[in-house]
């Protein structure tokens, strides 16, 4: 691992050479063909599939997958690095887009599938062909996945579902989704439920609606519908009746980069907002001659930078296997209220122009919110906390 001498940051331990070729790369992609144009998206409320194709072509959607598959192989630092520094665009709505099917969604066909799954899928997933989703979250049942209601049944060589799921990300374009299900109906709480992967056309399956959000305006949400959707008896994803534990292995994955996200758009934030006081003249001035505001400046950034060494130091638990599900739990909960923090007293630094849907810091404000609420709640990371104290 190269370290430069120079670099007296704890991310120099974490953070080689090759990261920092891949966050420049990054930063290129987001500069050309995205910031341009993400206005546009969010008017029609998806991002377009050749960039998400352009993605897959540049290698974005494969780095922790096996290179057998058309992957990188690399470790989850790697992803981290790819996560955060996709973070930087000022459009949530494209961020979680990538990020749902990279770290979200096609983690499960990656851990669990068989041999002959992984053959028929995964490289159109890596290519960014086969956008995908995660379809867990239902009308009553979020981050109590104990509480799925979605059924599935066997039928000679078939699986049968029926239910709904609810706030899907990527649901209305995705190619393929990974649908958790409860298999066994008279197993208690998080026993008797699995996981199934449901191709976009299968009979019996079809999007009921587009969800309006807040925020992240071009990421497409729907609520699915499934009545009597038969699937092959193969598409069975991992061991019937294991799906909760599959699906909270990839919590961990999922919040990690639901950090990185958060850093992401506070340090976007501060950027955009020092730039911006550093100009606005104010009585007499410019507003960052005035201590309050520097100072308040000073302290959200010095808290951001602990934030985001926390968060490497978390991907670094996940490349040596350790059990981090406290630590991450803690990440989780601080990046997302800290997000909220930081873009808050941001927009309120650019004045009325933070209020204009012309101005970058009022769509992170509307994008940050969510930060607190999906992929696990703030109140349920801290009673995650909670259980583990010692």
């Amino acid at each position: 691992m190269r370290i430069n001498p120079n670099d007296h940051s704890l991310e120099s331990v974490y953070v080689t050479s090759e990261h920092k070729d891949l966050r420049e790369q990054v930063a290129r992609f987001l500069a050309r063909e995205v910031e341009p144009y993400g206005m546009a998206w969010e008017e029609q409320g998806f991002v377009p599939r050749d960039v998400l194709r352009k993605m897959g072509e540049l290698g974005f959607f494969g780095i922790r997958y096996p290179e057998q598959y058309g992957g990188s192989g690399a470790d989850a630092l790697t992803s981290l690095v790819f996560a955060e520094a996709l973070s930087r665009c000022t459009f949530g709505g494209f961020i979680v887009t990538a990020l749902v099917h990279t770290d979200m969604a096609s983690p499960h066909l990656v851990n669990a599938g068989s041999g002959a799954q992984l053959e028929k899928y995964l490289p159109g997933v890596i290519r960014g062909e086969r956008i995908t989703a995660v379809a867990i979250t239902e009308p009553d049942a979020g981050s109590d996945v104990a509480g799925i209601r979605t059924r599935a049944r066997r039928d000679g060589d078939l699986w049968v579902l029926n239910g709904a799921k609810m706030f899907i990300t990527n649901g209305v374009y995705a190619d393929l989704y990974f649908v958790a299900a409860r298999t066994d109906p008279d197993a208690k709480g998080s026993r008797g439920i699995s996981m199934f992967i449901v191709e976009k056309g299968t009979s019996g399956f079809w999007v009921g609606r587009s969800l309006k959000k807040m925020g992240w305006l071009c990421s497409d949400t729907a609520e699915l519908v499934f009545e009597d959707c038969r699937i092959p008896a193969t598409n069975l994803l991992g061991l019937e009746n294991g799906g909760f534990y599959a699906v909270m292995k990839n919590f961990q994955t999922e919040r990690i980069a639901a950090g990185a996200m958060a850093v992401g758009h506070a340090l976007t934030a501060l950027r955009l907002t020092i730039e911006y006081v550093k100009h606005r003249k104010a009585f007499g001035g410019t507003l960052f001659d005035k201590q309050v505001i520097r100072q308040r400046l000073a302290m959200l950034e010095a808290r951001t930078h602990a934030a985001r060494q926390f968060l490497y130091h978390c991907g670094w638990l996940v490349t040596q296997g350790r059990d981090c599900v406290r630590e991450v739990s803690m990440l989780k909960a601080l990046t997302g209220e800290l997000a909220n923090e930081v873009i808050y007293t941001c927009q309120q630094f650019h004045g009325g122009m933070g209020y204009m849907r012309e101005s970058a810091i009022e769509r992170l404000a509307r994008d940050a919110r969510v930060l607190t609420i999906g992929g696990g709640a703030t109140e349920v990371m801290l009673e995650e906390v909670a259980k583990r104290f010692a």
